[in-house]
């Protein structure tokens, strides 16, 4: 009998043991559940073990004998059993429905820390392969570093000249359409119809389109149809003259379907389809600028097909045509190997010209505008351009006061053209508006800037909500974004704008005696190379630099300074009306966020027990067992480490929420002068990783290789 007790205390020992030495390694996400070395077990929280477990008691799981030092008895068989059952397939609907949120629940803990995509469930890697795997990435990257051409360190060539040596393949066109197959059929009336090659090729642009809203919209259907029967031979055209008697239901079909293939590709297949691809890039995709290879943007033209352009554009449904050779300009050395067109084709043009940036042009059929092939946004001639671009708008910061003042005495002229100029660069200023450009009516969608405002985009109030003299602003702007503000104007401003309005129509220009032109070359008097959209960089720039110093604390920690380098970048935003929609799963994404930060709270508060109770039994035992302190010690860190991971999800939803409808990529892409940006890293300690991607790194190589921390914009 002694013996039997004897292993019997032996094997309690052992278990309470392993459940100390598992209690160290697991963790528990919102459902109560166990993560074990990323894999889930199950646990009901009836059962007392897990209780005690969760108070950091040792507890053995055999029979009822009670464990060694501990007043509580253990769970009986009776209780584990039913605890066991509690799992099985006699469940209600409500717990059913319960596990399911569990298990959602669940899956957002088992998620790598602030990523996407579930743990992988691949070996874990070794700590060599770990240490190997970083120096690997530390070696790419100062290759790239080394090989990177520091364009910025050597002498800029004279005025005009953007190159002295450029080589290329040309751009590279879209493969040639191929016919439907037999068995595919266009119907009209109800009745099959051969179509001819041209007529059937912009019938399956309709068609990859049905499942669009585009195609619903009368001027698409329209100008779709007028320009489809261009295509047609005269026997098709006196056949098809309806186009809701047009059944492309089929060739729609063929097209879903082969979209879903691509999508299905197996493994090996999606390898060919990538390797096919990069041999492209290989070939068209790079050039030689004085000697350096250089990435170009958009060497491939662009394929046939629909115009949708923005908003309710009045051209849409019209059909792009295809680009041939013929059609397309090439500009290269005289000294390298002019490219060679495809067979059976020639250039329209060859020229040599090193005053201008891009590589081939030609002119597209909707617009009747020039499309370039240009070099990438990390190339020299694109950042020069920037560079260029932000000195500009720094020098200005040295006269606008004057200029300000400049316009201020013009408001008072009594000539119309100055008062009228006066009061757009007040807008321009003040508001960084776009100053807009002249179009011929019915060209591109009804969108304007400052300069082309007509009296029915704004509404003059003497009082509105507690203000004196506030002008309502309403009117699409850029990319046929909305613009609508409300705004308090000084006294002078608001009476020429009652001048403005006098006899005229809805319709009618507010600025009647300007255009941006007149305007650009009164703002080159004033400073050279100034232009009205100088303005819109200056201010931008200069809201950036103010918003940073009001915001940032060096105090904060890490999440708490990008959120304040956000919501200045906001502030930007905000003033240079870059809007955008609510992405649609914005609300699921939320939700899926909020759900991670209640799995983590859990997380902390189950560390915060078991460090309690670390901390007690170290107490009673003393400062000299050294497990205990470490065990402490480890405690502590798990408690930190949740924290820091709580608090940089709660900053993350906050940074979602302010963003869910403004647009920060633009005006960090096109309007801040990125030296700012880098400045503030470097006094934040803050990794420039974190506030660029590896485009904008690249885009803006030199500021980040040439800025210090005490630049001021």
């Amino acid at each position: 009998m002694g013996e039997k007790d004897t292993k019997g205390e032996v094997k309690v020992k052992h278990k309470a043991n392993k459940l100390k030495r598992l209690n160290d390694h697991e963790s528990t996400d919102a459902g109560g559940d166990t993560i074990r070395n990323g894999k889930s077990v199950k646990r009901e929280p009836e059962d007392e073990d897990f209780t005690a477990k969760k108070k950091g008691l040792k507890r053995k799981r055999i029979k009822d004998e009670p464990q060694e030092g501990s007043s509580q008895s253990t769970a009986t068989p009776t209780s584990k059993k039913k605890s066991k059952d509690h799992g099985r397939g006699d469940e209600s609907d409500g717990e059913a429905e319960k596990k399911k949120a569990k298990k959602r629940t669940k899956k957002a803990v088992k998620k790598e820390e602030g990523g996407d995509h579930p743990v992988s469930k691949k070996p874990k890697k070794t700590k060599d392969e770990v240490d190997e795997a970083r120096q690997l990435k530390i070696k790419k990257k100062e290759d790239e570093e080394k090989s990177r051409w520091r364009w910025w360190e050597e002498e800029k060539y004279e005025d005009g000249v953007k190159w002295k040596f450029l080589e290329h393949k040309g751009p590279n066109f879209p493969p040639e359409y191929q016919p439907l197959p037999d068995n595919v059929h266009f119907y009209y009336a109800g009745k099959k119809v051969k179509l001819s090659l041209e007529a059937e090729e912009v019938a399956m642009f309709f068609a990859q389109m049905l499942d669009h809203e585009y195609t619903t919209k009368k001027a698409f259907r329209e100008n779709f149809f007028n320009d489809w029967r261009k295509e047609m031979s005269e026997s098709e055209r006196l056949l098809i003259q309806d186009l809701d008697k047009c059944n492309f239901g089929e060739i729609h079909a063929m097209h879903k379907a082969k979209v879903e293939a691509r999508k299905n590709f197996t493994k090996e297949e999606k390898l060919a389809l990538k390797e096919a691809n990069q041999k492209i890039v290989d070939e068209y995709g790079f050039c030689l600028l004085d000697k350096h290879k250089e990435r170009i943007g958009n060497f491939k033209i662009e394929p046939p097909g629909l115009f949708r352009g923005r908003g309710e554009h009045p051209k849409m449904g019209m059909l792009k045509k295809r680009i041939q050779p013929e059609g397309v300009i090439i500009n290269c050395s005289r000294e390298s190997h002019v490219p060679l067109p495809p067979a059976g084709h020639r250039w329209k043009e060859v020229r040599h010209d090193n005053t201008v940036t891009w590589l081939a042009s030609w002119t597209e059929n909707i617009q009747g505008s020039i499309k370039y092939i240009m070099l990438n946004a990390n190339s020299k001639l694109k950042g020069e351009k920037d560079w260029e671009k932000y000195e500009i708008a720094r020098k200005l910061k040295t006269c606008v006061d004057s200029i300000r003042s400049q316009y201020m005495l013009d408001l008072k002229s009594r000539e119309m053209r100055t008062r009228q100029r006066a009061v757009a660069l007040y807008f321009i200023d003040k508001l960084a508006l776009r100053a807009g450009n002249e179009k011929e009516e019915g060209e591109s969608a009804d969108t304007v800037g400052c300069c082309s405002l007509r009296v029915e985009h704004i509404t003059l109030h003497k009082q509105l909500e507690g203000n004196d003299c506030v002008v309502e602003f309403d009117f699409l702007g850029k990319d046929s974004i909305r613009y609508y503000n409300k705004v308090p104007v000084i006294s002078k401003v608001f009476k020429s704008l009652s001048l403005f309005l006098e006899n005229k129509q809805p319709g009618d220009d507010l600025f009647d005696r300007l255009n941006v032109t007149k305007l650009n070359k009164h703002l080159c008097t004033l400073m050279p190379g100034l232009t009205a959209k100088v303005f819109r960089t200056y201010n931008a720039s200069i809201t950036l630099q103010q918003q940073l110093k009001e915001l940032t604390n060096k105090s904060d920690n890490e999440p708490e300074k990008l959120l304040s380098y956000n919501r200045a970048n906001r502030a930007v935003a905000i003033l240079c009306n870059h809007q955008r929609a609510p992405p649609k799963t914005f609300d699921q994404s939320m939700a899926n966020l909020q759900a991670k930060i209640d799995a983590r709270k859990e997380q902390l508060s189950l560390a915060k027990t078991e460090l309690k109770q670390a901390k007690k039994e170290a107490k009673t035992k003393g400062s000299s067992d050294a497990k205990l302190q470490t065990l402490v010690e480890r405690k502590k860190s798990t408690v930190k480490r949740c924290e820091e991971m709580v608090l940089k999800m709660e900053v993350q939803a906050t940074d979602r929420e302010e963003n869910k409808q403004i647009a920060l990529g633009t005006s960090k892409l096109n309007y801040l002068d990125p030296r700012i940006s880098v400045a503030w890293s470097k006094n934040m300690e803050v990794p420039i990783e974190k506030i660029y991607n590896k485009s904008l790194r690249d885009k803006f190589a030199w500021a980040i290789d040439m800025t210090e921390a005490d630049f001021v914009f």
